[in-house]
């Protein structure tokens, strides 16, 4: 498999520190308030990647994080809390909050078809791991006391810009809120691993250390709990491209400090998701949830292949009308699988230059609108549904667009009887009809019958009763 490396800037085989496994890490949700689907594009893009890699042969340790402290709102020390401010919104306490929006967050996943990670680990879990590593960073050098916090020294390093071509606005992500200097720092690019004085006197959640009552930065989070699941070498680091600066670029810098050697030589990041005003976020205009997408009839299957329609490293924009292309595109594909018939048996020889199509459009730096392509080309082949079946089944456990079950329950549902639709007008017609019949009112039964028939409902007689359905 060829990935763009966001470190290298290019395409690389991707290979891992032993031979036929992955330890992958994904930065996780901070659990302050609902995900937009600008958020869940990032999660659905790594899912897929994960899906593709065990559908190659490898053994795959996915670990992701929660942040549910820590996490400033300008991502570089400054800002709100945004734990302490999603609890002072809601009136709950903070791990309340953390509860609520965790729960959120994983039944939108399972609403979208992604994978939870193998280990799932909230930061608050973490605080000893913090505490072991900040200490031997202080005791290196590559760490001070100043104002009564701990801080990462940047000058120690021979290269701290890992990520240098990302445009200005993602590398200006970190200081977008209105950043005050923090006259404690050395230099304006060291970040605190911990805190115990700031602005935030009543944070809600506090740890003893050797440094005073405090808490830990963001970025220690995600470094420890890799190396707590992944060991210390990390073959392969994702996340939303505004995270590669200034939190993988932190990230890097403390575990490698730490470790004394190269951590994670590779780094998939996903584009954002954009409106026609520009980059999505919680604070501007209409909060676009997985939710209000239903809200909406769309099933959450449609957004993911609105997703896949589309390279993970290009800005993709939002717009109603793009999701009802998606949505029509969807309902096609759906129904015709549901039309493929359960016959004959799977050839494996006339599958395999399509499964050679398919791992092509998955090697070629995850290729999703050409794996999708390469399902529509099986559809159009000329070998046998039972192989077509076979095919999509395969297909799917990576594309993850539950096509087989959707398609199972759109035959279902159009070959059941419509009386189901519980239509009260035609109901109430119904019961007069009975009625009617009772009562040896032979032309009134009739007369309704004919009513309905011309309405293009089609009586059906049974001993348990009268049943409809639709012409």
């Amino acid at each position: 498999m060829q990935l763009y490396n966001s470190m290298t800037h290019k395409k690389e085989l991707f290979q891992t520190h032993e031979p036929g496994k992955v330890s992958m890490y994904t930065c996780g949700p901070t659990v302050y308030h609902f995900a937009h689907i600008g958020n869940l594009r990032s999660y659905i893009m790594e899912d897929v990647l994960e899906k593709a890699l065990r559908w190659e042969g490898y053994d795959v340790l996915r670990v992701m994080n929660i942040t549910d402290v820590g996490h400033l709102s300008s991502d570089a020390d400054t800002g709100e809390d945004k734990m302490l401010k999603g609890a002072q919104r809601e009136h709950k306490t903070v791990m309340e909050i953390a509860k609520f929006y965790t729960d959120a967050f994983f039944d939108d996943c399972a609403k979208l078809n992604i994978k939870t990670p193998d280990v799932v680990q909230p930061a608050t879990g973490m605080i000893d791991s913090y505490i072991q590593v900040i200490t031997k960073l202080l005791d290196t050098g590559y760490a001070y006391l100043a104002g009564g916090n701990v801080y990462f020294d940047t000058s120690r390093l021979k290269k701290y810009y890992v990520f240098n071509d990302h445009d200005a606005e993602d590398l200006q992500s970190g200081v977008r809120e209105g950043v005050e200097e923090d006259e404690n720092k050395r230099n304006k690019n060291d970040f605190v691993l911990w805190f115990t004085k700031s602005k935030f006197e009543d944070q809600a959640l506090k740890w003893d250390s050797p440094w005073g009552v405090g808490y830990p930065g963001w970025h220690i989070e995600c470094s420890c709990i890799s190396m707590k699941y992944c060991g210390e070498h990390l073959d392969l680091h994702c996340g939303g491209i505004d995270n590669a600066f200034p939190h993988h670029t932190n990230e890097i810098a403390q575990s490698e400090s730490y470790l004394g050697h190269q951590w994670c030589p590779q780094w998939f990041h996903v584009h954002h998701l954009n409106t026609n005003d520009g980059k999505m976020s919680k604070s501007k205009g209409e909060f676009l949830t997985v939710s209000l997408l239903e809200e909406k009839g769309y099933d959450p299957m449609v957004y993911r292949l609105f997703c896949l329609q589309s390279h993970y490293r290009k800005a993709l924009t939002f717009s109603w009308e793009n999701l009802d292309n998606a949505a029509a595109a969807y309902e096609k594909l759906v129904r015709r699988i549901a039309a493929l018939t359960q016959e004959g048996a799977v050839d494996a020889a006339a599958a395999q230059p399509y499964k050679e199509q398919f791992q092509a459009a998955l090697d070629n730096d995850l290729n999703t609108s050409l794996a999708v392509t390469a399902l529509y080309d099986v559809l159009k082949a000329g070998v046998n549904d039972a192989t077509k079946r076979a095919l999509i089944a395969s297909f799917d456990t990576v594309l993850g667009l539950g096509l087989l079950e959707h398609a199972a329950a759109l035959a279902e549902k159009e070959a059941a009887p419509a009386a189901a639709e519980a239509d009260p007008e035609i109901e109430a017609l119904i019961q007069a009809r009975a009625k009617a019949k009772a009562e040896k009112n032979w032309a009134e039964a009739d007369r309704i019958r004919d009513e309905l028939k011309a309405q293009g409902i089609e009586l059906v007689d049974t001993k348990e009763g009268t049943t409809w359905k639709r012409l």
